[in-house]
């Protein structure tokens, strides 16, 4: 489990020091701000719809390195996928960083459904993380939805 949780740590950090994805995008049709207050984290996240499916998604902003990697791995996650998808995704994602730690059976299920994305299983056992892991998550379900802004608070 040490050798996972290392894993995981390595693949945090690489996501951090080097953000895909990290671009304005001039031909996005939504965008969405968003604000950690609690740690001073903000992130812009930029969508391109084509119909129903994500064609492009990027972001910017500045944050610690467990926000940075999630926006980073959110955008891989989400690009072709339609709207309902991501919907459905952005609730397994939610519901692994903000799960009981005790609850490790819950966890290995919903890890296996979130494939890379479940390198974030070990931030629910850290509750000031969880809003840093969340952010971007909730800010671009914000542009999905139309809204300007999203906050963790």
């Amino acid at each position: 489990m040490n050798d996972l949780r290392e894993l995981y740590q390595e693949v945090i950090l690489d996501h951090s020091r080097n953000p895909r994805h990290f671009r304005e995008m001039p031909e996005a049709n939504r965008h969405a701000d968003g604000h950690n207050p609690l740690c001073g984290d903000r992130v812009t996240v930029y969508l391109h719809l084509a119909g129903d499916v994500i064609e492009d998604v990027s972001f910017k902003g500045a944050g610690c390195s467990i926000s940075t990697a999630s926006a980073s791995m959110m955008a891989d996650a989400l690009r072709g996928k339609s709207v309902d998808e991501v919907r459905a995704l952005f609730d397994r994602f939610h519901d692994l960083v903000t799960s009981d730690p005790s609850h490790a059976a819950d966890q290995l299920d919903a890890s296996s459904e979130l494939g890379k994305l479940a390198v974030f299983s070990g931030v629910c056992e850290f509750p000031m993380r969880v809003k840093c892991a969340s952010l971007p998550w909730h800010t671009m379900k914000a542009a999905l939805e139309g809204a300007a802004r999203a906050s963790t608070e």
